[in-house]
């Protein structure tokens, strides 16, 4: 009944709590002059990284003013992006940013072996893409289509990456795809385009653990976390949320007895 499943990357399918771009951020605005906390560049990941940095910038204006003499403007944020997109790519590259969370590869071939497409929309910019893309096909992670951030005139959670990867791929209706996604921005893309938006908690942004860290986490920690996560996800509009990837086959048959009940995302 679902007929493809359409991923978003880091913190989804790879980078266990979406860490690369966390430190490209923080330097990137030191390099102007500006500290910024690492719960600072967290707050709108998902975005466009253009729109994540105009956020950012937004936020921390007054310091903004007080180091560089004026308000945040489009130049600041264009200057700043110039200094962050090749600390980004050169963090991707690494294995810690690069290797695919446990339970994808698993995930990945219940989907084939079901005949379930795969296809991938992401926040990076394409000359992130062509460091990271090949580092995952190594892995087994090829999606049939990767709609990349720049790629179209509005990034999420406007629902414009979706429709493209969709028409690209020849799939409709909406209402027979599933995206993943870590963040609040990319379950709103997969709402806007009218698909079933499905939430991962613990390996992704919100939680912001690495793999080794997650699994020294408590079980009471984790359930903080997860209870988190499931809160931010769900009030952006996920029909369900789970742990990661490796729930995924889950998840899709869960998505499926309500599309069988009748229901509609």
């Amino acid at each position: 009944m679902i007929q493809a499943v359409i991923l978003d990357w880091a913190g989804t399918v790879l980078d266990h709590g979406s860490r690369a771009p966390m430190a490209a951020f923080v330097k990137a605005f030191a390099h102007f002059g500006v500290a910024i906390s690492i719960e600072d560049a967290r707050g709108p990941m998902g975005m466009a990284k253009h729109d994540h940095i105009r956020l950012v910038g937004r936020a921390v204006n007054g310091v903004w003013r007080a180091k560089r003499g004026h308000d945040f403007d489009e130049a600041d944020m264009e200057a700043i992006f110039a200094v962050f997109e090749p600390l980004n790519v050169a963090a991707v590259k690494t294995p810690e940013h690069s290797t695919l969370i446990a339970g994808a590869r698993a995930a990945l071939d219940w989907c084939r072996a079901r005949g379930i497409r795969i296809g991938s929309t992401t926040g990076y910019t394409r000359p992130i893409m062509e460091e990271l893309a090949p580092l995952a096909a190594a892995q087994g992670f090829t999606p049939e289509v990767m709609v990349c951030a720049g790629d179209l005139p509005a990034g999420r959670p406007a629902p414009l990456q979706m429709w493209y990867a969709m028409a690209r791929m020849g799939i409709w209706p909406a209402d027979t795809v599933v995206k993943c996604d870590d963040t609040p921005p990319g379950i709103g893309e997969a709402r806007n385009a009218g698909c079933w938006a499905v939430g991962f908690a613990l390996s992704g942004n919100i939680a912001g653990l690495s793999e080794a860290e997650m699994a020294l986490a408590s079980e009471a920690d984790k359930a903080v976390m997860r209870a988190r996560a499931t809160a931010e996800l769900t009030a952006s509009g996920a029909h369900l949320v789970v742990d990661s990837i490796a729930d995924l086959p889950r998840a899709v048959a869960a998505i499926e007895a309500r599309m069988a009940a009748g229901e509609k995302p």
